[in-house]
């Protein structure tokens, strides 16, 4: 249920108002502009800070949702197809991330008990190192490391704010995304630096296939981009 509403909703959030905005308010653009611009910078704000003191990982990947959809709205906040452009590639490759994390939650089991305190992450390079790997795969393309899928996000967005002259956006969104770079940077430390607490059981074969796969989507989207990139400006251009 967590990883439902931490990704569907938002989903079809986003979409809902990039058609609204876009379809029914052509003619007005500067006006929602700014509104849009203000729900960036603050939702970007709120994720960005919140996240840092949690200690629950559910309610990190939570926090961390807030600041994702700001950053979303970075590209929206451009109001041209460019900008549309990104906020679609944004939000398919958050959909691949948000469900790889949550693979690796659900699968953070001990004696048949699910346990969330990122504490519990201690050491798992030592004992389970294939979901240590993918989990920090999925933490680094949050942080939007490059060349995983995270980065390509992130620029494209703060390519359109740019080109539409949104430069104090962008400016602030790149420092927010540094901000929110430590709490993700964190659990990779914890992972691979500290001692083990527990040790995971085995987890379920589906939920390994999700993150794998989803991890080997982040890792190598860069290698071929194409596809993804031409079916998000398509989607764009028939909103103008």
């Amino acid at each position: 249920m967590t990883a439902f509403f931490a990704s569907a909703p938002k989903m079809a959030a986003i979409a809902v108002t990039i058609r609204v905005v876009i379809t029914a308010f052509p003619g007005i653009t500067t006006q929602w502009q700014q509104i849009i611009t203000f729900i960036s910078l603050l939702s970007m704000a709120i994720g960005s800070f919140a996240a840092i003191g949690q200690t629950n990982f559910k309610r990190l990947m939570a926090y961390s949702s807030i600041g994702h959809m700001g950053f979303a709205l970075v590209g929206l906040a451009a109001g041209t197809w460019e900008g549309v452009q990104g906020v679609l590639c944004y939000m398919g490759i958050y959909l691949v991330m948000t469900l790889g994390t949550f693979a690796a939650i659900l699968s953070m089991r001990v004696k048949g008990e699910s346990v969330e305190q990122i504490a519990d992450l201690s050491g798992l390079a030592r004992s389970n190192g294939l979901m240590a790997f993918f989990l920090a795969v999925m933490m680094f393309s949050l942080a939007g490391i490059p060349p995983l899928a995270g980065f390509f996000a992130k620029w494209y967005v703060f390519n359109a704010a740019i080109q539409a002259g949104l430069y104090p956006l962008a400016v602030i969104g790149v420092l927010l995304s540094t901000v929110a770079a430590y709490y993700y940077l964190r659990i990779v430390k914890i992972m691979y630096f500290d001692d083990s607490v527990v040790t995971f059981d085995r987890p379920a074969p589906s939920l390994r296939i999700v993150l794998a796969a989803c991890g080997i989507l982040v890792l190598f989207l860069f290698a071929y981009p194409v596809a993804f990139v031409e079916a998000a400006a398509a989607a764009a251009k028939s909103l103008f």
